[in-house]
């Protein structure tokens, strides 16, 4: 079986470290070509730092890290310490890393790693807000179709956003990206909220992270803990959403969730519903789909497997 070839975009974040992680764990089936940074829960200079910690965690120094854009395309950089912590990775004790940073900017790399490799074998996750995928795709429309996919963490359908009461966060920081990334006609997969709210991280998973008794298990316990970030109210009980590692989940374990194919678009313009993802499922609007989002998993199954995996490391 060859490894379906990825590169990670994103803006660590914990839930980022645990997706990343997760393929990382997985190299018989997941080759990650390199992690591209973006700012996002926290500023560049910490989403760097965020992705070689994991990536030494992990005993992985040789997966490169690049830097990528440091604000949205059309406005100030916003970000989520409130969430994460003032690093993005609150909670456990990680030490600096000592890997370097690669020179190359983030979207170079995106670029020239895809014209390199035979058409259809690049797949693209985006967890976090889509502004080096973007960019990507106009400093080079050709990439486009040499693309196998891209897989998306964001939006949401059924359920609130979770910045304003329409938006999710990586679509409400760079909405413009995600309307281009969008209209490439690339096939997409979307993980929103709508999904990644029944995968939630509760006392007792959190303490089967933890008996995993690694340095990895440890240290997935202690940022999927880290301060009380959930809502009873909203998610039913005591547990904190686990959002990025769903996309990672969707390509190793496809048989754990169930998806719909929609047309999917986002809102640009109103101030109001600025970042809303608008989800077309019966085609109502009379447009063809153009993304299949995932919209339930089976969560218990999901932690059996990613305590498997993270045990791996």
């Amino acid at each position: 079986m060859t490894a379906q070839q990825i590169i990670i975009d994103t803006d660590p974040g914990q839930d980022d470290a645990v997706a990343i992680l997760l393929a990382l764990a997985s190299p018989e089936e997941l080759e990650v070509l390199g992690l591209t940074c973006v700012a996002g829960n926290v500023a560049l200079e910490h989403t760097t730092r965020n992705a070689r910690v994991i990536c030494e965690l992990a005993g992985r120094t040789d997966v490169p890290v690049h830097a990528g854009c440091d604000r949205p395309l059309g406005g100030d950089a916003v970000t989520a310490e409130h969430v994460h912590g003032t690093t993005g990775l609150d909670g456990p004790y990680l030490p600096e890393p000592e890997m370097p940073l690669q020179k190359a900017h983030a979207v170079d790399f995106i670029i020239e790693t895809v014209r390199a490799r035979p058409e259809g074998t690049v797949t693209l996750v985006a967890l976090g807000p889509l502004t080096n995928i973007a960019t990507a795709l106009q400093t080079a429309p050709d990439i486009a179709a040499k693309l196998r996919e891209i897989v998306v963490m964001g939006g949401a359908q059924h359920v609130a956003g979770n910045v304003t009461p329409h938006a999710e966060f990586n679509m409400h920081v760079d909405p413009e990206a995600a309307d281009i990334v969008m209209r490439a006609g690339i096939p997409l997969t979307l993980a929103p909220l709508d999904v990644t709210h029944k995968v939630l991280v509760t006392p007792p998973r959190n303490a089967a992270l933890r008996a995993i008794g690694t340095p990895v298990g440890r240290a997935v316990a202690d940022l999927t803990g880290f301060i009380d970030r959930y809502d009873p109210d909203r998610f039913g009980e005591a547990g904190v959403p686990l959002h990025d590692p769903c996309t990672i989940g969707w390509l190793l374990r496809p048989d754990l969730f169930r998806s719909s194919k929609v047309n999917l678009t986002v809102e640009t313009d109103d101030d109001e519903t600025r970042g809303k993802t608008v989800m077309d499922w019966p085609g109502a609007g009379g447009r063809a789909p153009n993304a299949t989002m995932l919209h339930d998993i089976d969560a218990e199954g999901f932690f059996e497997f990613l305590m498997e995996r993270l045990s791996r490391l």
